[in-house]
């Protein structure tokens, strides 16, 4: 293999996604998983995915794209002369340690290591390891292959130079990375969802709004603008003078919101139970799959709008050069 090569570590859902994001910018993977037993299935579904990409103009070559992707017979031919190692075992800390200790061991010492890990920090599986200063998190969103922003994060043993080189490999795969300067567990992506899920709980759970009226809020109203801007730029566009203004309208509006806000207790077995139930009213158990396969598509199809849209803008910018 050559140093263009990408060896990814773990072939279930999100390292099935990350072969396919590598591949599909025209890397060479070597994919691996001690569930041997797996890995045809997972190229497989790799290969579909690629054709249902293609489908949307997302995937040039399908076939091609499904042809850069090896299945290793272990560990070591996995990671033979790769430049970079994308991590994808169980989000379980005893489990990350050794998988790390082991490709600390034989990955060359020029090329670093990420996890996609959800919330481990790099300091809890990295510590005690000769090659530390290459280990990192590289945290996508769930799919990598529609959602692009991915979180790198290290310990503060990390060298800027292993946190650079991935930043530059990301946008090379066509992902939008986001530097996370200072470790702390959950990352940014999962501290937000989770402020948004613990609010979205209480309000359902004190009567408020029910579930699909919760959903509605973000479906219909504030995920519709936070599909193409954040948070900060949307209250910086949401009073007539900017940020300053919204801050100066709303800042004490949102003081009083956030007094209420202060519980950490654990989400409750009646609570989840309750939610639980009322989305399988919606959908039922036998129809997730389906629905999961829709929302894919669903983001498809937004990110081919997406894209559209970044491609008009660039060539707008051109032409005012």
């Amino acid at each position: 293999m050559t140093r263009s090569n990408i060896a990814v570590i773990g072939a279930g859902l999100i390292g099935q996604a990350w072969a396919l994001v590598f591949a599909r910018a025209g890397r060479r993977v070597r994919l691996w998983d001690d569930a041997s037993e797996s890995l045809p299935q997972a190229v497989l579904t790799i290969a579909a995915l690629a054709r249902t990409l293609e489908q949307y103009r997302l995937v040039d070559d399908a076939s091609a794209l499904a042809g850069r992707i090896e299945v290793a017979s272990s560990l070591e031919e996995a990671v033979d002369g790769v430049a970079y190692v994308q991590e994808n075992v169980a989000e379980d800390v005893p489990i990350k340690k050794d998988i790390f200790s082991k490709l600390d061991a034989i990955v060359d010492r020029a090329v670093v290591i990420g996890s996609s890990t959800s919330g481990i920090q790099t300091s809890v599986f990295s510590e005690g390891l000769p090659g530390r200063a290459r280990c990192l998190v590289a945290h996508p969103a769930n799919p990598p292959y529609l959602i692009p922003v991915v979180e790198i994060s290290g310990a503060p043993w990390t060298s800027a130079d292993a946190i650079s080189r991935v930043e530059r490999l990301m946008r090379e795969v066509g992902q939008k990375p986001v530097i996370v300067q200072r470790e702390i567990e959950g990352f940014i992506l999962n501290r937000l969802q989770g402020a948004v899920l613990r609010e979205a709980f209480r309000l359902i759970d004190g009567g408020y709004v029910d579930v699909d009226g919760l959903d509605s809020v973000f479906r219909d109203g504030l995920g519709l603008r936070w599909s193409f801007m954040g948070p900060i730029e949307t209250i910086d566009l949401n009073a007539p003078g900017g940020l300053a203004d919204y801050c100066q309208r709303y800042g004490e509006l949102y003081r009083r919101i956030s007094a209420a806000q202060v519980s950490t207790e654990s989400w409750s077995q009646e609570l989840v139970d309750r939610l639980h139930q009322e989305r399988r009213i919606q959908v039922h158990h036998g129809e997730l799959l389906a629905k999961r396969l829709w929302r894919d598509q669903r983001l498809m199809a937004l990110a081919v709008h997406k894209k559209e849209q970044e491609e008009q803008e660039a060539a707008a910018g051109e032409a005012t050069d």
